[in-house]
């Protein structure tokens, strides 16, 4: 069973940058999409970027977009989330989860993730 890992959140000031990290065991890290979610206080949990398991496709939540990168290393079992410019808004916990169909295309589908990490706090002050 795969497990993730994340890391790489905390404090940080409107308009800073955090690169958080996500770690995963296990052998099919290479052929799943990998995704980021978040959950605010109070809130449900949202859709936040996806990539696909070559690395050659992305999407994004339209909040994030042009502030936010998703990458992959498939070598190092890791996915990553660049987060740039950040606003009071993306204050949340941040998910990393795991296709659980193999070989597809990046989706916003949260349904379509079936093992997810613990998560990592994100706290962007104004």
């Amino acid at each position: 069973q795969v497990q993730l890992v994340e890391s790489g959140g905390g404090l940080v000031q409107a308009g800073g940058s955090l690169r958080l990290s996500c770690a995963a065991s296990g052998r099919t890290f290479s052929t799943s999409g990998m995704g980021w979610f978040r959950q605010a206080p109070g809130k449900e949990r949202e859709f936040v970027a996806s990539i696909m398991w070559s690395g050659g496709g992305t999407t994004y939540a339209d909040s994030v977009k042009g502030r936010f990168t998703i990458s992959r290393d498939n070598a190092k079992n890791t996915v990553f989330l660049q987060m740039n410019s950040l606003k009071p808004e993306d204050t949340a916990v941040y998910y990393c989860a795991k296709d659980s169909i193999p070989f597809q295309g990046p989706t916003s589908l949260i349904s379509r993730f079936g093992s997810w990490g613990q998560g990592t706090r994100v706290t962007v002050s104004s």
